[in-house]
C-alpha cells in the first residue's frame, strides 16, 4: 500500500521548494494545519498527512505490532519521506508528533533540515527517581485512560475544551471535540496509551538536526517546565514561549505560530 493511500498524503505549495512536512497531534488530522500552511506555500512544498486511524487514513493499515510504540509511527513518517524522495525536510510536529518527528530524524538525519516541536513532551508522567516533572502522576494518567476506554465520546467532550485551553473561544473546544469524535475509537484508545505512557527522554540528546521548541503559556498537557527540559536536553535547539494559551496554537494563535516558525527558518 502506498503512503499516499495509507496516510492520505497531500501536496501543495511551491513544487520546487524545500518540503515542510506537517504532523498533527493526538485525535486530530491534517485539517488542523489549515490556518498555518498557507503562510509557507509560496516558498515551500507543503506535505500533509494523517496518522493511521485519523482523518482520511486507511484504517486497514493499522498494526497492533507496528503502532504499539511511537517508533512505529516514526517509521510511517520515514515511509512517506522515502517514497516521495523528500530531502532537507522541515518537520513540523504538534504535541505527540514532536517526538515522532524527532525519532524519525534521529534515524535518518540526512533527510531532515530541522524539526519544529509545538507543545512537545518526552514523558507525560512524573518520574520521582530523577525528579523529572512531566505534569501528571501515574494514577492521573491511568484514571484518564480508564475513562477513555469506558466512554470515549464522553471523554472527548469533557477533555477537548480543557486541552484547547481557550474558554473564551468555545468554538475551538468544539472543533477539537468533533475531531476526537471523528477518530476511530478503537485506534484512538490504543494511541492514547502509546502517547501518554511513552518515555522518549533518551531520544532528545541524540538529535542531529536543529530544532525549534514552541511552548504555549498555561498549557495543561505540556507545562513550561517540560518545554524547558526538552530544550535543555536537545542539542541545537531554540526555545520560544508563545503568548498563546492552551495546547493547540495552530488553531488558537496561528499567526503567532507562523511568525515564530518563519523567524526560526
Amino acid at each position: 500500500m502506498s503512503t499516499t493511500q495509507r496516510n492520505a498524503v497531500t501536496f501543495s505549495g511551491a513544487e520546487s521548494g524545500p518540503p515542510m512536512l506537517f504532523a498533527h497531534g493526538y485525535g486530530c488530522d491534517q485539517n488542523m494545519w489549515r490556518f498555518v500552511t498557507p503562510a509557507f506555500e509560496d516558498t515551500h512544498r507543503i506535505v500533509l498527512f494523517d496518522h493511521v486511524g485519523n482523518g482520511k487514513s486507511d484504517l486497514s493499515a493499522y498494526s497492533d505490532d507496528r503502532h504499539s510504540s511511537l517508533e512505529g509511527y516514526a517509521e510511517d513518517v520515514l515511509d512517506i519521506v522515502r517514497e516521495h524522495d523528500l530531502r532537507d525536510v522541515v518537520f513540523v510536529g504538534h504535541s505527540v508528533s514532536s517526538m515522532i518527528g524527532l525519532i524519525a530524524a534521529n534515524q535518518e538525519p540526512e533527510r531532515f533540515a530541522g524539526i519544529v516541536m509545538i507543545g512537545p513532551s518526552p514523558r507525560y508522567i512524573n518520574d520521582d527517581t530523577d525528579g523529572y516533572f512531566g505534569g501528571f502522576g501515574r494514577p492521573d494518567i491511568e484514571e484518564m485512560l480508564e475513562s477513555l476506554d469506558s466512554n470515549y465520546l464522553g471523554w472527548s467532550s469533557a477533555m477537548a475544551p480543557v486541552i484547547m485551553g481557550n474558554p473564551d473561544r468555545p468554538e475551538l473546544g468544539e472543533e477539537l471535540t468533533n475531531s476526537f469524535c471523528r477518530t476511530d475509537p478503537a485506534i484512538a484508545k490504543k494511541f492514547a496509551r502509546v502517547t501518554f505512557l511513552s518515555d522518549n527522554r533518551t531520544d532528545l540528546p541524540k538529535a542531529r538536526v536543529p530544532s525549534l521548541i514552541l511552548q504555549c503559556s498555561d498549557d495543561v498537557i505540556a507545562p513550561t517546565v517540560v518545554g524547558e527540559y526538552v530544550h535543555k536536553h536537545t542539542p541545537e535547539s531554540t526555545f520560544q514561549v508563545l503568548n498563546a494559551t492552551g495546547h493547540c496554537p495552530n488553531l488558537s494563535a496561528p499567526q503567532e505560530t507562523v511568525d515564530a516558525i518563519k523567524s526560526w527558518l
